[in-house]
């Protein structure tokens, strides 16, 4: 039997259409092989970027890029991250929605500087 599962994910990258590609596609691929997702397992994505992350939007990085399956059929959103002062610069984060076999432990995704984010994961991949 299959439930719903979040899957959180988050990276540093710097502000270039090639960087936020590169970096999305990283964590995203990640992501996907570490839980063994399938796009049809997918709800929805929802990317936010920090507000000094503006030259690409992540969802279109995703979709153009990933080759490993057609991902069309999964609904991506993306939105500005909430400003908090002192809070991480330049990071994309992105909470997946799937399902996956009850019982099944998702494998969040916390890369490059974004990995002090949740020092209690650190490690686990």
């Amino acid at each position: 039997m299959k439930r719903l599962y979040g899957i959180r994910g988050a990276i540093t990258c710097e502000n270039t259409k090639e960087s936020i590609s590169e970096k999305t596609l990283e964590m995203c691929s990640l992501l996907l092989s570490e839980n063994k997702l399938q796009p049809e397992d997918f709800v929805s994505m929802q990317f936010t970027l920090t507000k000094d992350l503006d030259e690409m939007n992540p969802c279109a990085a995703f979709r153009r890029l990933y080759k490993e399956a057609d991902v069309s059929c999964i609904p991506l959103f993306c939105s500005q991250e909430a400003y908090i002062k002192g809070g991480l610069e330049k990071v994309i984060r992105v909470l997946a929605t799937v399902y996956m076999e009850e019982g099944s432990v998702p494998q969040n995704v916390y890369l490059g500087g974004a990995s002090l984010l949740r020092p209690d994961l650190k490690g686990r991949l």
